[in-house]
């Protein structure tokens, strides 16, 4: 049974392998580079109520994370966050994603987040559909902004507005 829980800097292993995938097999992230555990924990240390980072668990073992990032540190900004989602490959298209992803949605509504933004690589159309599904609009697209793999990539802005 899936469950979807705040995680704990013991996490960090975990949550570290999962990330370092998909930097060097994927282009969901433009990190280039594989982290440290040691700057993994610096990453984890950042985050906060406003920035909550959760994992989920499948027979006790990590299959995912999501968090919700600081967007910027000018104090206008302090009510919008970024969220990432990683899964591990074999628990893609399971319908995993979606469930981090509404459960990271509702810890950012509880924490008082108005904008979440989420910037995707072109070529992720699954992950465009995941959010679209949960209530984010696209708002602009940034071309080439990117270089990873020897390609210029497109990235889509997309943001999730909660009404007060």
């Amino acid at each position: 049974m899936l469950n979807i829980r705040k995680a704990k800097i013991e996490d960090i292993k975990d949550i570290t392998k999962i990330y370092n995938y998909a930097i060097l097999k994927t282009n969901a992230t433009f990190d280039t580079k594989e982290k440290s555990i040691e700057e993994q924990k610096k990453w984890f240390k950042q985050h906060g109520k406003k920035n909550p980072i959760i994992v989920a668990e499948l027979d006790n073992i990590i299959i995912g994370f999501a968090s919700l990032n600081k967007y910027s540190s000018k104090l206008a900004y302090s009510d919008t966050v970024e969220i990432s989602l990683y899964l591990l490959e074999e628990y893609h298209n399971k319908g995993y994603g979606k469930k981090l992803m509404d459960s990271i949605i509702k810890e950012g509504r509880k924490a008082g987040v108005h904008v979440i933004l989420s910037r995707i690589t072109e070529g992720n159309e699954k992950s465009i559909y995941l959010h679209e599904s949960v209530g984010f609009e696209l708002v602009g697209v940034m071309r080439e902004v990117g270089f990873k793999f020897g390609k210029r990539l497109n990235v889509y802005l997309m943001q999730k507005i909660f009404s007060i």
